[in-house]
């Protein structure tokens, strides 16, 4: 990352974890308290996190080729979509937070999800009575406009340099030519396996 784009963005909040590989666990405090704060890594110019080693990767990527941290949260956003499709994607909603390091100012974006225009409060309802959870949840009724291709087109428009077309272009990979799949991607495909069985078409 350039240096004036360092000082001009200098955190972009991202969903997930850090991601740490081979890195020690921190040692416990041993008068019981908190546990020591052990760095895990040290760099400069940038820094890219998230749950999942690939989606960080394509982040790191943008970074590397000249992107700022705003043109990097989406690229790594997207590949969330394709590395852990239970809680990340374009079919969803969240929020972006942005900080400017030059003028202390946060702007955020609500990106959620929202009702479609028709739904009133009888839509979980048939002839006055409630329908079952289960059907209200499969059912196209609890499907929500998503937010989340919005929130990043008006992301990059507002402090971004890249366009969302190419920022896009890791995740298409990752699903082009797939990817390791973790425990934790494992055993969500499991328990959905159930209800995966009643939508033989998209198998």
């Amino acid at each position: 990352m350039r240096r004036s784009a360092t000082r001009q963005l200098a955190l972009v909040a991202l969903a997930g974890a850090l991601v740490s590989t081979g890195a020690a666990a921190p040692p416990s405090d041993s008068a019981g308290g908190a546990p020591a704060k052990v760095p895990v890594a040290a760099g400069y110019g940038g820094a890219v996190a998230s749950v999942d080693a690939d989606a960080s990767a394509a982040g790191i990527a943008v970074l590397r080729s000249g992107g700022n941290a705003v043109d990097a949260a989406v690229a790594t956003a997207a590949a969330l979509g394709v590395t852990e499709p239970y809680s990340a994607g374009i079919g969803g909603g969240g929020y972006f937070v942005y900080y400017d390091a030059a003028s202390h100012r946060v702007q955020t974006i609500d990106g959620r999800e929202t009702a479609p225009a028709t739904a009133t409060e009888t839509l979980f309802q048939e002839n006055g009575v409630p329908i079952p959870f289960d059907q209200g949840q499969t059912s196209g009724r609890s499907v929500g406009v998503p937010g989340t291709p919005a929130t990043w087109k008006s992301a990059l428009d507002a402090w971004g340099t890249r366009p969302l077309s190419q920022l896009l272009k890791p995740a298409e990979k990752l699903a082009r030519d797939g990817f390791t799949v973790d425990t934790t991607f494992r055993a969500q495909t499991e328990l959905n396996q159930a209800r995966f069985k009643d939508f033989p078409d998209t198998a």
